[in-house]
């Protein structure tokens, strides 16, 4: 987890490497749990299985985006007892844009599950094999010799491999939605840098200028805060009460106290020693 937060804060810096690195674990993360995790059940599940296989994870991604985002919680910390500020029209806008950014940052992860998991096609092909769509299934039969018992026997096509050519087209079905997806991203991404670059009031230098010196301001904020909290730490740890555990004490051994009194303070902090009596602050005897 830790380790996922640092990459996401790689990223949340809106660099080329942090998206690049991001989009390759999840890859490379897809590709290791498509085969380890994922077995076809080959019946009427097909399409429900893979179908959560292909869009679940990518939905926990984009989650996990939101929640180890520190954008995210800058934004809605206090929004609640702010909700007149959000009537502005302005403000509204503002906090929408900033929203936007944070999901543009979010949805890295899951784009790319779900490309590299159509352009693998194992999540597609046990999808699509256990539709009940007959105009979609005499279509993927359509050049069997039988297209009645391809029709019957297509859930179980991903398990024995018999009919390959059902599944090369299932495959390149999948692998053409993913190049799909692929350049609807690209084309996507590459139409809002625009919009937002030639809307910008400052040159490229100045925005660069800008960003460095706001990571900055958080880093020196996060660094100078923490003598200031622990000087008041200090401060006020007396005003805390102090508990004092109460031992109760039979009769028939107070004789012994005192020495009761030496033994335990060979395990207890004692506040002063009156020669062979320890006088602990820590404890309080009650006489039964």
């Amino acid at each position: 987890m830790d380790r996922f937060k640092t990459i996401l804060n790689i990223a949340s810096k809106q660099t080329n490497l942090g998206f690049g690195l991001v989009a390759l674990l999840t890859a490379g993360g897809e590709q290791i749990f498509s085969s380890v995790a994922f077995k076809c059940p080959c019946n009427e599940l097909n399409f429900l299985y893979g179908l959560v296989f292909l869009l679940v994870p990518a939905l926990a991604l984009l989650l996990l985006g939101y929640i180890l985002s520190k954008k995210m919680w800058i934004l809605f910390t206090g929004l609640w007892h702010n909700k007149a500020k959000l009537c502005c029209w302005k403000n509204l806008a503002a906090t929408c844009t900033a929203f936007f950014q944070i999901s543009s940052t979010a949805l890295v992860a899951p784009s790319s599950w779900f490309a590299v998991a159509l352009l693998n096609g194992n999540y597609y092909e046990c999808a699509m094999t256990g539709t009940n769509v007959s105009v979609y299934n005499k279509y993927l039969c359509k050049d069997m010799n039988s297209e009645l018992d391809c029709a019957k026997k297509l859930p179980l096509l991903p398990c024995d491999k018999r009919n390959e050519e059902v599944l090369r087209a299932l495959r390149s079905q999948s692998q053409i939605l993913g190049w799909l997806v692929i350049t609807f991203i690209m084309l996507s991404s590459l139409l809002i840098i625009c919009l937002a670059r030639c809307n910008s009031p400052i040159s490229y230098q100045q925005l660069k200028f800008w960003r460095a010196y706001a990571q900055e301001e958080r880093n020196q904020l996060l660094v100078s805060s923490s003598p200031p909290a622990l000087s008041l730490l200090l401060k006020t740890r007396n005003d805390f009460p102090v508990f004092h555990p109460v031992i109760t004490v039979p009769v028939h051994i107070l004789p012994l106290l005192p020495d009761l009194l030496v033994c335990s303070c060979k395990c207890f902090p004692c506040s002063c020693v009156f020669g062979s009596h320890c006088m602990c602050q820590l404890f309080s005897v009650i006489l039964e």
